[in-house]
């Protein structure tokens, strides 16, 4: 269902029915040139990109053509080329004449710009003359004014010729490095790497030439760099507030059922283990390739038990670690989770995520860690290090990886899936549910319906990891399978979700269930009322729930029944959403249930676990809930 973009208004006719992305933004032109435009050309520079379309208001997910005329098209190129070249307006010009594009929809006119992603060195793009106080970046909700500390991180970014792993750490001796950790790396090295010629070098000279002990030349300066008290250092060294006083890597391994614990196995800095950099690997690398199948395979003599997709795990790691921004708020976090593995560490991605799936683009933030890993055979220089992780899973017939950017604080997401992208059992039930239909399908069809089954709900943003499709194809689809019947939507704008279409059917049940739930937990006394005065109700809600089921609706996914959502995998996924602060309808939307159930039954038994924005007026308007550190 490709679309051919060579007709300008087919393609503005799609930009305007895309409602779902948060990289176009509709603005009315009505009274000239917005003053709003540099914002928003500010956040798309320094975020991922996107398109700004001048002429049509939005309101609501409602859109109203502005009618602008031929003299009003003209003003406004005239107005952003003044403006572009303008240091008081906007400090650098990105765009080329290409990308600014006029369309006509319904015989209306409006003007496109394609704003593209800022080079790591153009980075900030800020639309004052003063940095600190006009740069923007873009978040979910839309644009927002960078922190002072993100528009420093910014400026150290696009320095290329000053790592940040490279600064010099001053009064700091071989009394900071655990030598354990230096001497187990020299092994790890010597096995990786047998022939190396660094294997004779002292260990001064070898931390020299991994980049952990450096000399300025400008300065005469010289010390042990951040890379090396990071990588070999002792963890009271590390958290010293000259070097990393944020740095604290933590691995969790999280359950199915999180009703009685949050999780079932921790790595963290408890005082036991020196918590530098090349432990934390050595510790947690194991539990991870635990779940990687090892098929029995012969190279020449030798069982090979290593496979792909364990090197895609390797590499993984190593990204976590040679990409962090350790000057930010928040640290090195793996969670391994029943369904997927999440690497998260702290920062921006330096290259866009269309970089990030092509390959070949070698921009790190920290070199000299890169070389470290580099030597023990856990990381690429060449730019392929993302397409090893790809192909690792891709050899499993695993979803793709995918990386997911988050704000205040910044940290950047890897997501591993550990689930089949076409699984046997997952596409069988698919043929149970839509029998016939099912064998029409092509592979994109296939997979968007697979995603709904497994994972409950999906988006526009999140088909993009999967499917190599344009955003507005996307969409296309999307609506495509609603009207089939495939698929049932909710929300609108950036915020429309899609379930399968079976599941309102299960909803209805899940809400009766959700009725008698409620009652059975207000009190005894009004148990004893349910069970006499309100028995024939409660027999005629269950007598709903077998006619449904009786109607073979009933979900069996890898033997787990669907039909009812328990409250411990509800209160799970809530757990799993509220990383950051969600408000109640979020939630509510998130797991597909309402609002009022959400509110009024759920989050109040979930005291222990979720913290409020509001602590001390819980009916606040802007109340919202994020998992207690």
């Amino acid at each position: 269902m490709a679309y051919d973009f060579s007709s300008m208004q087919l393609y503005v006719s799609q930009i305007i029915k895309d409602r779902e992305t948060a990289e176009i933004e509709y603005k009315s032109a009505k009274g000239g040139f917005p003053k709003s435009f540099w914002e928003t050309y500010s956040a798309f520079a320094n975020t991922h990109g996107g398109t700004i379309v001048l002429g049509v208001k939005e309101k609501d997910g409602i859109f109203t053509l502005n009618n602008l005329t031929d003299d009003d098209i003209d003003k406004l190129q005239k107005d952003f080329w003044s403006g572009v070249h303008n240091k008081n307006t906007i400090n650098a010009c990105i765009l080329k004449n290409d990308d600014v594009e006029v369309g006509e929809i319904e015989g209306h006119k409006v003007i496109l710009f394609h704003i593209p992603q800022a080079q790591r060195d153009q980075r900030p793009i800020h639309c004052t003359q003063d940095a600190f106080n006009g740069t923007f970046r873009r978040n979910y909700e839309g644009d927002y004014l960078c922190s002072n500390a993100e528009v420093r991180r910014m400026f150290a970014d696009a320095d290329i010729t000053r790592p940040s792993d490279g600064r010099i750490l001053k009064n700091y001796s071989w009394d900071d490095i655990d030598m354990p950790s230096f001497e187990q790396y020299r092994r790890l090295f010597a096995t990786a790497k047998p022939s190396h010629p660094w294997h004779t070098l002292s260990n001064d000279e070898l931390m020299r030439k991994l980049g952990g002990y450096r000399k300025d030349r400008e300065t005469g300066e010289e010390g042990f760099t951040l890379a090396g008290i990071l990588m070999f250092g002792k963890y009271d060294s590390i958290k010293d507030q000259t070097c990393a006083p944020k740095f604290f890597p933590d691995y969790k391994e999280i359950p199915a059922d999180t009703s009685s614990t949050r999780w079932i196995d921790r790595i963290y800095p408890d005082g036991s283990w020196e918590a530098n950099l090349f432990q934390f690997y050595r510790r947690v690398l194991p539990k991870l390739q635990q779940v990687i199948p090892t098929p029995f395979r012969l190279e020449g003599n030798q069982r090979k038990d290593e496979t792909p997709a364990h090197e895609s795990l390797r590499e993984a790691f190593a990204n976590l670690c040679v990409h962090a921004d350790y000057s930010e708020e928040s640290s090195l976090l793996v969670y391994r989770y029943p369904h997927r593995i999440v690497f998260s560490n702290p920062g921006v991605m330096l290259i866009s995520k269309q970089q990030f799936y092509q390959g070949g683009e070698s921009v790190c933030r920290n070199t000299s860690l890169q070389q470290m890993f580099m030597m023990i055979g856990s990381a690429e220089k060449a730019g392929s290090g993302v397409d090893k992780i790809l192909k690792g899973w891709e050899t499993l017939n695993w979803k793709r990886p995918y990386p997911i950017e988050k704000a205040q604080p910044n940290k950047v997401e890897l997501v591993m899936p550990l689930e089949s992208l076409l699984d046997e059992k997952v596409l069988a039930e698919l043929d149970r549910l839509f029998g016939k239909r099912m064998k029409a399908a092509d592979s994109n069809v296939r997979i968007v319906l697979s995603m709904a089954l497994t994972e409950e709900v999906i988006n526009n943003e999140r088909l993009r990891e999967a499917l190599v499709m344009h955003p507005a194809d996307i969409t296309h689809l999307l609506q495509h399978l609603c009207q089939e019947g495939f698929l049932a939507s909710s929300g609108r704008g950036r915020g429309t979700v899609y379930r399968l279409k079976v599941t309102t059917l299960q909803d209805k049940v899940a809400t009766l269930q959700d009725k008698v739930a409620t009652l059975q937990d207000k009190s005894p006394t009004l148990q004893d009322k349910v069970a006499t005065s309100d028995g024939p109700k409660v027999a005629t809600l269950h007598a709903k729930d077998t006619t449904l089921q009786d109607k073979d609706i009933t979900l069996h996914v890898s033997g787990v029944q669907s039909t009812r959502m328990a409250r411990e995998r509800l209160q799970e996924l809530i757990l799993d959403f509220c990383t950051e602060w969600r408000s109640a309808e979020e939630i509510a939307t998130h797991v597909h249930r309402s609002k009022q159930y959400i509110r009024g039954e759920i989050l109040p038994r979930m005291d222990q676990l979720l913290i409020r924005k509001y602590p001390l007026k819980e009916k606040h308007p802007g109340q919202k809930y994020k998992v207690k550190d």
